[in-house]
């Protein structure tokens, strides 16, 4: 009787604390019609050609042609050697993705969101050439990743406040 209690209780407080669910309704809430208008602009670079296509997979762009926004993404993608040993050569490279969006309402042009989202990630560098430049491509995807996942999440917010405010 004291753990249905105390349920009840929990339950109560939750409910009052003004939480709820960012994609409620599933595929067909305001958030996801809203990622879901959003057309990503091209980004240069092999750097750019991935976070595009991971931004494309995750706001499940409709690709009809009538888009209500446009993301423009800028990427700074930097990597940074240091850890030098007694012959001067590094031993550890900091690879660091940093991204620049703005959501424009492709109606008026105005841009409605800048952030930044960015991430970075450590690599060894040992004797192979090739299991270096294996790390920093496999370091590159991950972080590609992470803020892809970050962007996104802006957007959503984004979207929810928009959506609550209407």
């Amino acid at each position: 009787m004291m753990r249905t209690a105390a349920l009840a209780l929990v339950l109560f407080c939750l409910g009052g604390c003004g939480l709820r669910p960012l994609y409620s309704g599933g595929s067909g809430s305001a958030v996801a019609a809203t990622l879901r208008s959003v057309k990503v602009a091209p980004i240069p670079g092999q750097s750019g050609w991935l976070m595009r296509n991971k931004l494309v997979d995750r706001l499940g762009e409709s690709g009809s042609g009538t888009a209500a926004y446009r993301l423009d993404v800028t990427l700074d993608d930097n990597i940074t050697s240091y850890g030098l040993r007694s012959d001067q050569a590094a031993t550890q490279e900091r690879r660091t993705l940093r991204a620049r969006f703005q959501l424009v309402d492709v109606r008026n042009g105005m841009v409605v969101l800048d952030a930044t989202a960015g991430s970075d990630a450590g690599i060894d560098i040992v004797s192979s050439e090739y299991a270096t430049v294996a790390a920093e491509q496999t370091a590159l995807e991950n972080l590609t990743d992470i803020v892809a996942d970050q962007i996104v999440s802006r957007l959503a917010l984004y979207a929810d406040r928009t959506a609550a405010a209407k």
